[in-house]
C-alpha cells in the first residue's frame, strides 16, 4: 500500500505543478501589453520590482520623463523573461518536491 500511496503523491504533485506552472508565452503577452504596469513580473512573482515598474508606469503619465527608463527595462526585460519563467517554475517543483 506504500507504493501505491507514493505513486498518488506523485500524481497529485504532478497535477498540482500543472495547474500552477507559468508560461513564458503568457509572460510575453503580459510584458507586451502590460508591462509598463509591471503585470508580467506580478505574474512570475516578482512583486517589488513590478510594484517599482508600476509606480514608474503611472508617474509617467504624469510627469512624463519616467518613461524611457522604463522602456528600457522593458526592452532588457524581453530578453530575461525565459530565464525567470524557467527560475519560477523550479520554485514550484522544489515547494512541490518536499510537502
Amino acid at each position: 500500500m506504500d507504493r501505491r500511496d507514493a505513486q498518488i503523491g506523485s500524481v497529485r504533485a504532478h497535477m498540482i505543478y500543472d495547474a500552477n506552472k507559468k508560461s513564458v508565452g503568457a509572460s510575453y503577452v503580459l510584458c507586451l501589453l502590460l508591462g509598463g504596469l509591471g503585470a508580467h513580473r506580478f505574474y512570475l512573482g516578482h512583486r517589488a520590482t513590478a510594484a517599482v515598474q508600476l509606480v514608474l508606469g503611472l508617474l509617467g503619465f504624469v510627469v512624463g520623463f519616467t518613461w524611457p527608463p522604463l522602456w528600457l527595462w522593458l526592452l532588457v526585460d524581453l530578453f530575461l523573461i525565459p530565464g525567470m519563467v524557467r527560475a519560477r517554475n523550479l520554485e514550484i517543483a522544489d515547494s512541490l518536491a518536499f510537502d
